[in-house]
């Protein structure tokens, strides 16, 4: 029996009240007791130790429900953890891009364009293969949201926007070369993001998209009406891309944005050229101007 499995063991035969005790006082101060029994019930379904804080508590506005809500993710340690038991051959240090400075939400903002990591795995051949990941800083960042809805980037991600970044690019490397240690995204990624913010349309793609927007109801038919022209010119990657593009680029709205990005989550290529082609605009913007 491995010493992680054997600390596992011991730990989860405490009392379950001794053991909300142990983590409440320690690993989790100030959580409340039932999120601190999700995280019992994550480590006992994965096969992880608690003690060793393998998930964190991430409290998250959750747009179903309209209310704050604590949702139990993996660390991205636990990723580095399973990566360097299944094959690791090492992570490179973040490679970032260019520095862009702008105003967001009012606040002015320094900050990478992109991070890119690659993580190295040793096959069962003895082969050694790269995973680079490449992630936008825009794409990423959380936002400050409250009643205003600022759209400038939450404290954490507006004092260390090379840290967040590279823990985003890195996990995303990690999920690459480890498929088979979880698609969830990280804690890190996802502190001070919307839960279901990016979920997919489960019924019908004509659903409101109550939860995560407070948009006027004759501004959702448009905003359909310039979704459904998108699918209609794209053609599922045989029409024109560019003009399919053109017909979303334009909202700069969060809140219309998020709909858009709910209402095309069953069109996926599409998804991809719009995120694709956003990237070449901005891009092309922080290209100097020629003399």
């Amino acid at each position: 029996m491995s010493t992680a499995l054997a600390t596992q063991n011991t730990s989860l035969a405490l009392r379950e009240e001794d053991l909300l005790a142990v983590l409440g006082s320690s690993l989790y101060p100030g959580a409340a007791p039932a999120s601190i029994k999700m995280v019992l019930g994550y480590c006992k379904a994965a096969g992880l130790d608690p003690m060793q804080k393998p998930v964190h508590i991430v409290p998250m506005w959750d747009g179903k429900t309209r209310q704050m809500r604590d949702v139990v993710m993996p660390g991205i340690g636990l990723y580095r953890t399973q990566a360097a038991r299944n094959g690791c051959a090492g992570v490179s240090e973040p490679e970032f891009g260019p520095d862009v400075t702008e105003v967001i939400g009012g606040a002015n903002t320094t900050y990478p364009a992109w991070c890119r990591v690659t993580v190295k795995r040793r096959l069962a051949t003895g082969e050694i293969v790269e995973f680079t990941a490449k992630e936008f800083w825009r794409e990423n960042y959380a936002v400050k949201g409250g009643q205003d809805k600022s759209i400038a980037p939450n404290a954490m991600w507006a004092k260390r926007p090379y840290g967040q970044i590279a823990k985003c690019a890195e996990a995303q490397a990690l999920r690459k070369a480890f498929p088979e240690i979880g698609s969830e995204p990280t804690a890190d990624e996802m502190e001070g993001k919307v839960l279901y913010a990016d979920e997919p349309i489960r019924h019908s793609p004509t659903r409101n998209v109550e939860e995560v927007s407070s948009i006027a109801p004759e501004r959702e038919q448009e905003l359909r009406a310039a979704a459904d022209m998108a699918v209609e010119l794209f053609n599922n990657g045989e029409g024109d891309e560019v003009a399919a593009y053109e017909q979303v680029s334009g909202v700069d709205d969060g809140d219309e944005q998020v709909f858009i990005w709910n209402y095309l989550k069953s069109h996926s290529k599409l998804r991809s050229a719009i995120k694709r082609l956003k990237a070449a605009d901005r891009a092309a913007a922080q290209q100097p101007e020629a003399a």
